[in-house]
């Protein structure tokens, strides 16, 4: 538990616990006083964190090849770790909290390094760690101890959907002029998260809810503006990936979204819905005949589909007959058997992937770490609709109390919604190590510690608030 204690307005606050009995519990401006307390915390480390989230999705060397030798991300990451660790060691506070969540990615991690030795190639697993993995640490300890208030990760998520926009609105260009295409016409991204068709329609429909939910917000109509171009433009690419494990993703991702919205704003499903009614008919052919070949083996004439069954047949063998090391992290594509069909290709299944490189083990912790992120919306879900019901029965609720409880059950539902189009589109793809998933699951556990105290601290639930301490 955090006791380090700040002063504003003329009060002795605490941050991250409880407000103490005195403070009047219904009152908008103490919430908005701790958030602006919390929010004066490594406030250094949280501006890394957006620069170096800027230059991931960006990637503004790609552009500017003098900006190529500088290494811009791991500057920002390596300056945001060491000012967190010395801000809160000046501040004599503990650095780090090990909760199960990030306890879990840690363990992925060592585990990764304590099976490199039997590793068919261990130097290149050990550089899966040091090269990525690594930096996927520091990064999601970064969101999990900078995004302390809501108005960091509403920030942060505008940077994330901005990013993604911007992405998606040169893809749909590119699909347009007919240049950056692969596989008979499929748009890919320029590199990075969105290297690839697949991976770039992984990711989008992993941020898309976040910025369906900014999009159809209240307030900054200069952001919405923007974004009522980026998130079509989002989904145009998606589709323009022709990508079946993204469209897969996204079907299941927007299922998981309107039934999470459809009591909170129900204008916001019924735009969805509407929105999807008005694409389905305006959709290529070229996409609709690549999406048939997924019932329909016949109609698919570049032989992709059955070469994918042949990797997961290889990957969940190389699970069997190395089930308690793996083959090394990364190995798979390196693991080339007598009897193996597709030599040098990734497992495309995130899942098999785990199993067939970490064993047994890795994909328990997989477990873990995918599940804590499901574990923490639904958390922040429920919280939220048994406030909204209690809500419901009292005559005077301050509107300003309302909104900031609908703004977060929305949230809480676009995590949920990105968490599962992830999952579904991973099926298809092998990121398990890859920045997505952490990105995400930091949104979904940091949500959930800013719901819980939120709530806690203006009257609703004492057991909220001791779990957002112990958070």
């Amino acid at each position: 538990m955090n006791e380090e204690r700040l002063a504003f307005g003329g009060a002795i606050q605490w941050a991250g616990t409880a407000e103490p009995a005195s403070v009047a519990r219904d009152d908008v401006s103490t919430q908005t006083a701790v958030d602006a307390a919390l929010g004066l915390k490594d406030r250094v480390a949280y501006r890394a964190l957006l620069a170096f989230t800027w230059v991931l999705f960006i990637r503004p060397q790609d552009q500017l090849r003098f900006l190529e030798p500088l290494h811009l991300a791991e500057v920002f990451g390596t300056f945001g770790i060491v000012a967190l660790i010395g801000g809160r060691l000046s501040r004599g506070v503990p650095v780090a909290k090990l909760t199960l969540d990030f306890g879990a990615v840690l363990a992925l991690g060592l585990l990764m390094l304590a099976t490199a030795p039997f590793s068919i190639w261990p130097g290149g697993a050990v550089g899966v760690v040091t090269d990525l993995f690594s930096k996927v640490v520091v990064v999601y300890f970064l969101i999990l101890s900078t995004l302390t208030t809501r108005e960091r990760f509403e920030e942060f998520v505008n940077v994330v959907v901005l990013s993604c926009s911007y992405v998606a609105i040169r893809a749909v260009i590119d699909y347009g002029l007919g240049i950056h295409l692969v596989e008979q016409g499929r748009v890919e991204g320029e590199g990075g998260l969105f290297g690839n068709p697949n991976d770039m329609a992984l990711n989008l429909v992993a941020f898309l809810p976040l910025a369906i939910i900014v999009t159809l917000g209240r307030g900054r109509p200069l952001l919405r503006g923007a974004l009522a171009i980026g998130t079509p433009a989002l989904v145009a690419a998606i589709i323009f990936s022709k990508s079946r494990g993204g469209t897969l993703g996204l079907i299941a991702m927007l299922a998981v979204l309107l039934y999470q919205i459809r009591r909170v704003r129900p204008s916001v499903a019924v735009g969805v819905i509407a929105a999807c009614l008005v694409t389905v008919p305006l959709l290529p052919e070229s996409f609709t005949h690549r999406m048939s070949s997924i019932l329909n083996p016949e109609e698919d004439i570049t032989g992709s589909r059955e070469a994918r069954k042949r990797l997961l047949r290889e990957a969940y063998q190389a699970y069997l007959d190395h089930p308690v090391f793996g083959l090394g992290a990364g190995q798979f594509h390196n693991y080339n058997p007598k009897d193996r069909e597709e030599t040098w290709h990734e497992a495309h299944n995130a899942w098999l992937q785990i199993a067939s490189e970490l064993g047994t083990g890795g994909v328990l912790i997989f477990a873990v770490i995918v599940g804590s992120g499901f574990v923490a919306g639904l958390q922040a879900v429920r919280v939220l609709r048994r406030t909204r019901a209690r809500y419901k029965r009292r005559s005077q609720v301050p509107p300003e109390l309302l909104a900031r409880r609908e703004r977060l059950h929305l949230y809480a539902s676009a995590v949920l919604a990105s968490l599962t189009g992830w999952v579904v589109a991973a099926l298809f793809a092998s990121v398990a190590y890859y920045w997505t998933l952490y990105l995400v699951l930091g949104l979904a556990i940091t949500l959930r510690d800013i719901t819980l105290r939120e709530v806690g601290e203006i009257g609703e639930s004492g057991r909220a608030v001791r779990m957002a301490s112990a958070a």
